[in-house]
């Protein structure tokens, strides 16, 4: 795994910054000034006052629903149909570009429906990172497909190639990148990769509504991928999935796992035999999330821009700061968004402190600070046990796993302008900073 503290080379410098901001915005960054003054403040962990005094006033408050969505929820009840479905795969193909995409009841249901579209052997291994919701490996059991964990760069967040390719075996069939909180994978270099290995290259873009890699946007660079519209996403239908897929063959295997109508196909594709049937289940999309989805897609993009500058204005000035990083790939090509976590991460070495001293600090200031420990999957139970698994998963070794969820301070992700706020948690990081011997 290669050690990533020290070769990330994005983070603006203090002239840059300059530059960009301007002398009375840049007056704001840790300056000897400010961190003189910060080292006068006695911190609040030990007494002193709070940095922050303004309240959050839902500074976060997630999802941003108004009068379209109730209005469309009104209609909805007044006239109920199943309309919003189809008009929703449209819409969201227009969006990305896509062929092929079809509404599922979430995120899960859709990654479900995308393993039974590779109909691939049991016995197949499928590259995964462990650092994911359970969702994107565990149902890959339904069909004896076989998670191979992959590690992640820590500061990424997202699959690591080189791991991967020290992972490979004869049996592995299919590679399955996740983009995690909005920061897409480097699926360029992935996709060369599996072409070379003859590999099926799938996408778990339930974290990046919109975000694109070379003007291209996630879920289109592999065979097939999924959203979740689950209420926390970037894209908050409450609860809501999507399938994308490039060809038609593997729209209408997922079509007929989960439904029984098999619209939008070909009349002589095989698959429309099971019409009126289906393969057994029903992971049909609900009308009103559909719906909800429809209004919040109008604005995708634009507040995705916004939330990303919002983070800009905070994390520019808090990069300054010696020993602290964001999660980010350091590529020009990506337009990234935020979702749920700005999430940061601290060199113990270069700062000189403890990740949980420095959160514990943090915190007494009024931060809304944690030392996020995110659930590795193949650390649980469920894949030790044999009863689960037609083929029984290698539990490995990922240090990249473990360096992240050792090294993150995860900050709230603010989703409206809040200028006051992000200026008093500069101001609670200078002031912990500055008393970096005394926390030392």
């Amino acid at each position: 795994m290669r050690n990533t503290s020290k070769s990330i080379t994005t983070h603006p410098t203090r002239r840059d910054f300059l530059m960009a901001t301007g002398a009375a915005t840049a007056g704001l960054a840790i300056t000897g000034k400010a961190a003189a003054q910060g080292a006068k403040e006695k911190l609040a962990v030990n007494g002193g006052p709070k940095a922050i005094t303004v309240p959050d006033a839902g500074a976060a408050k997630w999802p941003l629903y108004g009068e379209e969505e109730e209005k469309a929820m009104i209609e909805m009840v007044r006239r109920p149909n199943y309309d919003p479905i189809d008009a929703l795969e449209k819409e969201w193909a227009d969006f990305l570009k896509a062929p092929y995409t079809k509404a599922h009841f979430n995120g899960t249901s859709a990654l479900v429906s995308m393993f039974f579209a590779l109909n691939l052997p049991p016995g197949s291994e499928i590259m995964v990172p462990s650092y994911t919701f359970f969702a994107t490996i565990v149902p890959m059991r339904l069909f004896g497909l076989v998670p191979v964990f992959v590690d992640i760069n820590p500061h990424t967040l997202n699959f690591d190639l080189e791991d991967a390719k020290k992972r490979l075996t004869k049996d592995t069939k299919a590679v399955l990148p996740v983009h995690w909180i909005g920061l897409p994978s480097d699926m360029d270099y992935i996709c060369d990769w599996a072409k070379e290995k003859g590999l099926i290259v799938l996408e778990d873009s339930a974290h990046a509504h919109g975000a694109m890699l070379k003007d291209k946007r996630m879920s289109t660079w592999g065979r097939m991928g999924i959203f979740s519209y689950q209420m926390s996403k970037p894209l908050p239908a409450i609860e809501g999935g999507m399938g994308v897929y490039q060809n038609e063959d593997d729209y209408a295997r997922a079509s007929a796992f989960g439904d029984y109508q098999m619209k939008g196909l070909d009349k002589k594709n095989p698959y429309m035999k099971y019409a009126g049937s289906g393969l057994g289940l029903k992971l049909r999309m609900h009308p009103m999330a559909a719906a909800l989805a429809r209004c919040q897609l109008k604005g995708l993009d634009a507040r995705n821009e916004a939330g990303a500058a919002q983070v800009r204005r905070l994390n520019d000035r808090l990069l300054q700061l010696p020993g602290l990083y964001e999660q980010s790939s350091g590529r020009k090509d990506v337009k990234r968004l935020y979702y749920s976590w700005n999430m940061l991460f601290i060199d113990e070495a270069q700062s000189g402190m403890k990740r949980d001293k420095v959160v514990e600090a943090l915190k007494a200031e009024g931060v809304n600070a944690s030392a996020l420990h995110y659930t590795l999957q193949h650390e649980l139970p469920l894949y030790t046990e044999d009863e689960w698994w037609h083929h029984k998963p290698v539990i490995p070794e990922l240090p990249g796993s473990k360096q992240a969820n050792a090294t993150s301070i995860a900050l709230p992700y603010f989703t409206k302008d809040v200028p006051e706020l992000c200026d008093q948690y500069v101001n609670a990081f200078e002031k912990v900073w500055a008393h970096r011997e005394e926390l030392a």
